[in-house]
């Protein structure tokens, strides 16, 4: 049985159940099933398409990164230009603009695509291998440091780019591409040849999604193999919590070093996981996702506390001002959660996957689509500001291709009916396991308003189960069928079953209560003292913009402070804004002194206005202070 766990695929695949918990398999719903009618999503899919993709084709031309590809093919003379991992830049492009496509054909964007396959096929050589870095004069280094350059990272976003051409297409070109370099990585690094395992993780999830669309289990091993390699003695990527290497994957209980390599290697292991059901590779998965989640993860669901390593530091080592929290890292831990939950049918994942989009993966793109964030602080002086690109550029086509991925997120289907994990305005098409088949359309305001109505019209009269995510954040939500309230309770954090025979025009109507809450955090952070903002899934922060004449880092919250909720369309996108009365502090006699004794009287303090706007929001407009964490009065 061929099995996926990618948000996206029209291949009619399932999910193994492991865990055990029943009707947990999952069918993700297709790309091209699912349209967007919201007025929060939609928007950010429709930039991506009109202004972010295509602007980033011209920034790959721009920086010569398909130059690097004719070079490789011959076709022009010139040095190799940028670092040597530029190819991946290319090919997550790539993924994002055939994701694009699957959803909305566009003439233009599929011109760009195809002469960026061009190249690509171009550059191939006669034995598979492609890398534009390690040719001519660099061809006798291939692999001779797979712990530093890169090669099988690189690999690695060319599979899954192809798989992605091949499922929003339907075309094999690329897929025939990547199947000539799966071949040689078989035979570089297959049973009984040279032993490997990437420094830089990726490869893992790309061969298990190419075994996918192939069937053909030699990528499976071989994913395995260098998910096996690791930690080994003597080590074969040197040995160092850096590179995830300093223990086997299976006796790892939690997550370390660089982050997005740590949560790249979690995706590909929770990939094997779901074709072999291996018990031992599960384990070793809760264990580093409770640790993540509980001890290692800032509010926004950003990752990597550290700018030395862009590493996960200690445990409730995250701290504000310094967070590195890179973009990348935050996609990553949508992928990982993402696979999580078709593992496990766990709401948690689905909340971990919702609070890291929301939050750690929107704040990483400017809301005119053109500008990013590498790293994502909770607290900043006005400094940090999004860049049109980077010289490593990783996050700007890694969050375009998750953005244009994003339908595929929306639900799923299991052997007993309908799973919603994301509430969007929407209309999809859904594959029941009895073959008939439903549309579901949803209408909501959400993440503004909790208010969620699904209207159900099957083929025909079906009995299935609609399973409807509850989020932990939520603690008195209810539910109606038809307008009449069900007595059952939903339980925060977890899925709420509906079961009937359903029939055309059917409706369901969730209510997500969303009251302000202020979160506080473990003591043993930096944040004692301090409280943050969330209402519904979005984390809230206080921005000079809004605050003029002010610091926000003066700022202080009543812990009794009585809030306002403000729709606000004219504003950043439009957003809803919290409002209350907070607390100015006087900091006269702390000009000339970084110390004083405890016991000198307090700041003299006034009342002000205080606004918070959601964190994903922030930096779009002039700069200046801005905190995620703001101090009890």
């Amino acid at each position: 049985m061929v099995i996926s766990q990618s948000p996206i695929t029209d291949n009619g695949a399932v999910v193994v159940n492991t865990s055990g918990r029943p009707n947990a398999a999952h069918r993700p719903v297709p790309l091209g099933a699912v349209r967007f009618t919201d007025e929060f999503l939609a928007p950010r899919l429709r930039i991506n398409h009109d202004v972010t993709i295509p602007s980033q084709f011209a920034h790959l031309e721009d920086t010569n990164r398909l130059r690097n590809f004719q070079r490789a093919a011959g076709d022009v003379e010139a040095p190799f230009e940028g670092i040597y991992f530029n190819d991946s830049d290319v090919y997550k492009w790539m993924e994002a603009a055939a994701w694009s496509l699957a959803t909305e054909p566009d003439a233009a964007l599929q011109a760009m695509l195809d002469d960026a396959l061009q190249e690509v096929k171009d550059a191939q050589d006669s034995d598979g291998y492609l890398n534009t870095y390690f040719t001519f004069e660099r061809a006798a280094e291939r692999y001779s440091n797979l712990r530093d350059m890169h090669e099988l990272y690189c690999a690695g976003h060319l599979l899954q780019a192809a798989v992605a051409h091949h499922r929003a297409t339907g075309s094999s070109a690329f897929l025939q591409v990547a199947i000539r370099l799966a071949d040689h990585l078989w035979d570089t690094f297959g049973p009984g040849k040279q032993p490997g395992a990437p420094g830089h993780e990726e490869v893992e999830m790309a061969l298990v999604e190419l075994f996918r669309d192939t069937g053909d289990d030699r990528y499976l091993r071989l994913a395995d193999s260098f998910l096996s390699n690791r930690g080994l003695k003597p080590p074969l990527v040197g040995g160092s919590p850096y590179h995830q290497d300093h223990l086997p994957f299976r006796e790892l209980n939690h997550v370390t070093g660089h982050a997005v390599r740590a949560l790249y290697l979690t995706c590909g292991a929770a990939d094997v996981v779901a074709e072999t059901g291996e018990a031992a590779l599960l384990n070793a998965l809760e264990a580093q996702w409770s640790n993540f989640h509980a001890k290692r993860q800032y509010v926004t669901g950003g990752a990597g506390a550290r700018y030395e390593g862009e590493a996960f530091g200690d445990d409730y080592e995250l701290p504000n001002d310094r967070a590195y929290a890179e973009t990348c890292a935050a996609i990553a831990s949508v992928m990982w959660n993402w696979r999580m939950l078709a593992l496990d049918g766990d709401a948690r994942f689905a909340d971990d996957l919702e609070t890291a989009l929301y939050n750690g993966v929107l704040s990483g793109l400017s809301l005119d689509g053109q500008a990013y964030f590498y790293q994502n602080p909770l607290a900043d002086r006005g400094h940090h500001r999004r860049q049109p690109w980077f010289g490593c550029a990783c996050c700007p086509p890694n969050i375009a291709r998750l953005l244009a991925s994003l339908p595929g997120y929306l639900a799923s289907t299991s052997e007993d009916g309908v799973w919603i994990h994301l509430y969007a305005a929407n209309e999809s098409r859904v594959s029941l396991s009895d073959g008939n088949s439903a549309t579901v359309t949803v209408q909501t305001e959400y993440p503004w308003d909790g208010e969620v109505t699904l209207t159900l019209a099957p083929e025909q009269p079906a009995p299935f189960v609609l399973h409807l995510r509850i989020p932990a954040w939520c603690a008195d939500a209810s539910v109606r069928v038809n307008g009449e309230p069900v007595e059952a309770h939903p339980t925060p954090g977890d899925y709420f079953p509906l079961r009937r025979t359903w029939k055309t025009g059917d409706t369901v109507t969730l209510t997500l209560p969303m009251p302000v809450t202020l979160l506080a955090a473990h003591p043993h952070t930096a944040n004692t003292g301090r409280v943050t903002l969330r209402r519904g899934p979005l984390v809230y922060c206080i921005e000079a913009a809004d605050h003029p004449g002010v610091d926000v880092w003066d700022l202080q919250l009543p812990a009794s402070a009585e809030w306002a909720t403000e729709a606000r369309p004219d504003l950043l996108g439009g957003v809803t804004v919290l409002k209350t009365t907070g607390i100015l502090c006087d900091l006269q006699g702390w000009d000339d002194a970084l110390y004083r004794p405890a016991h000198t009287p307090p700041a003299q303090t006034r009342e002000t206005p205080l606004t918070a706007i959601p964190y994903y929001a922030w930096a779009n407009r002039d700069p200046g202070p801005m905190q995620v964490w703001i101090p009890l009065a």
